[in-house]
């Protein structure tokens, strides 16, 4: 994925996964719950033989509290990738309490009021392929879709953050909307059929 998808990068791609604690109205954050259970349920399944699976770190559902922290996710990432290690990337997930449906998101935009490029015309966007993630997931069953419009609430602020990270040191990011009424065991799923995407697509 993340390493250099549809590119020639290295062959093994260490994944990152955040996901986000509770917040007014989602008393119980199911993303918190995927990234709690996420190493537990790779031990089990496994993962594509050119993915590993890195940290996997709960963010406060707040802008300057979940910053500091999701820096030193990067940080670390970058880090690992100088010392030798395998090439580095970052999935975040989500909650739209409103949606129904997995949601894929291609960019994030710097403000907090409405769509657009900054003065010099910049917007971060992933450089993953999401359309062809996305019809690899729609095959194996599941009701996802590209989305372009990641809120105007910390999921966007920390996707905007990873993305001008991920930009400025060569990684790559994606952030992932989950529904709220999904069951642990549908959205672990999930993010397996995800890993196995971009595996595939590394």
């Amino acid at each position: 994925m993340v390493g250099d998808l549809g590119g020639e990068g290295p062959s093994v791609v260490t994944v990152h996964v955040t996901g986000f604690k509770k917040f007014h109205g989602v008393a119980e954050n199911p993303t918190e719950k995927i990234v709690g259970n996420l190493k537990s349920f790779v031990e089990k399944k496994g993962l594509p033989k050119n993915l590993v699976l890195g940290s996997c770190t709960v963010l406060e559902t707040a802008g300057q509290g979940a910053l500091g922290t999701l820096y030193k996710v990067l940080e670390s990432a970058i880090a690992e990738r100088e010392n030798g290690s395998s090439a580095q990337g970052q999935i975040h997930f989500g909650v739209n309490s409103g949606a129904t449906r997995f949601a894929l998101e291609n960019q994030a935009v710097n403000e907090a009021t409405f769509r657009c490029p900054d003065e010099l015309g910049w917007k971060p966007q992933t450089t993953l392929p999401v359309n062809e993630l996305t019809k690899s997931l729609r095959k194996t069953g599941y009701d996802v879709m590209p989305s372009d419009d990641a809120g105007r609430f910390v999921c966007n602020y920390v996707y905007y953050h990873s993305l001008r990270f991920a930009e400025q040191h060569g990684i790559k990011s994606l952030f992932v909307h989950v529904p709220l009424f999904l069951t642990i065991d549908e959205e672990m799923h999930f993010v397996a059929s995800l890993l196995e995407a971009l595996a595939v697509l590394n």
